[in-house]
């Protein structure tokens, strides 16, 4: 059976993000960043029941961790 991988853009707070997704089991997908040369897969992966809700976990902790913080008046 061959392996399905799902893959999306993203850009979050201005930086672009190539996300896969691939399946893990029945019902159940794994969202990561994708591999570039020279690059690496360096974040932990997220799960979901879908390719999008895995995908969309993955970026909403990507918009978490890269938000820019309020400055201090």
């Amino acid at each position: 059976m061959p392996l399905t991988v799902h893959r999306f853009e993203e850009t979050i707070n201005g930086r672009a993000y190539h996300i896969e997704v691939s399946p893990v089991g029945r019902d159940q997908w794994r969202a990561q960043i994708a591999h570039r040369p020279g690059g690496s897969r360096a974040t932990m992966p997220f799960y979901g029941r879908t390719p999008d809700e895995a995908a969309h976990q993955l970026s909403k902790w990507l918009t978490l961790a890269n938000g820019r913080s309020t400055p201090k008046v």
